[in-house]
């Protein structure tokens, strides 16, 4: 487990297990015990007791402790704090639109990758602007539903830093299986090396080639590239997309060839999705494009 939750989620889990398995036992010996080895009547008084005990106080003792302790347990998982890292994730069909809160204040956007510091915690901000989500890492942290109209909160610690998939577990629509994401846990150093450079402009010159022709086919109406002339908002931020550890919410690898493929078949690579393929454009336009944004880091 790379989370405290699910650190003490899988816990809860083996004692449930350990405690279904006790009891799994006592009923079934007790029913060996009945049938096969005790063949004489039974004292009523006997009787009595034993259905007293294993059928009221047995199970109200088990069931209470296990009831206290799961209680006891998830109430001190999702406590904010205050002062840590705040990410807002909204769940679109069917990407990731994410915005850390960045040195200065100023949100600083991404899309379809999430990167936290290990050792704290943060608090996430889950929205949507269509229909439900459900936004779950689990080898992190339960699950919580992304519901338009309001915001929900999921608190998360991570532990252990590395790289984990995250998925949407509420059918969305035509590209739900389609819609995951890469969790990137590091350490807390590092992460703030990392956001520091998130928060800048593009590194590639304004005067490549792929920037004229991604302007003028106006792919900056949907998308944004900071420090650019594309400021749009309907789609995922481009600024550092090569960066990332997937293209189109987990399904390519972000290499030029994939991203050609993106650009060209969009709708056979996600089905059903908003944007539409850009087939009708000369090969080496696409991949003038797609170079530009392979350098984009």
């Amino acid at each position: 487990m790379a989370g405290r939750e699910a650190g003490e989620m899988a816990s809860l889990l083996w004692l449930l297990v350990w405690a279904a398995g006790v009891i799994w036992i006592l009923v079934l010996g007790t029913a060996v015990y009945a049938t096969g080895i005790s063949r004489g009547p039974v004292d009523d008084r006997v009787a009595n007791v034993m259905i007293l005990a294993g059928g009221v106080f047995l199970p109200t003792l088990v069931l209470g402790g296990l009831v206290t302790w799961t209680v006891w347990t998830m109430s001190g998982l999702r406590v904010p704090d205050e002062q840590g890292l705040r990410v807002a994730v909204s769940g679109e069909q069917w990407w990731w639109r994410v915005a850390y809160e960045g040195p200065d204040g100023n949100p600083v956007a991404s899309a379809n990758e999430i990167r936290l510091p290990a050792g704290e915690t943060v608090t996430l901000e889950l929205s949507s602007p269509d229909v439900i989500h459900s936004f779950w890492i689990p080898s992190i942290a339960g699950k919580m539903d992304m519901i338009p109209g309001r915001v929900n909160e999921l608190v998360l610690e991570p532990t252990k830093p590395g790289i984990y998939r995250g998925v949407c577990a509420e059918y969305c629509g035509t590209s739900h299986a389609l819609m995951a994401f890469s969790v990137v846990v590091m350490e807390p150093d590092a992460f703030a090396a990392w956001l520091a450079e998130e928060a800048r402009p593009a590194s590639a010159s304004s005067a490549h080639e792929g920037l004229a022709l991604f302007l003028e086919n106006g792919c900056g109406a949907c998308h944004a590239i900071r420090g650019t002339e594309a400021d749009g908002r309907v789609g995922p931020d481009l600024t550092h997309v090569a960066s990332r550890k997937s293209l189109g919410a987990g399904i390519l690898p972000v290499t030029q060839a994939a991203l050609e493929e993106w650009i060209t078949h969009t709708r056979e690579v996600k089905p059903d999705a908003r944007m539409p393929p850009y087939d009708m454009l000369p090969e080496a336009e696409i991949a003038t494009i797609a170079g530009y944004l392979a350098s984009l880091k």
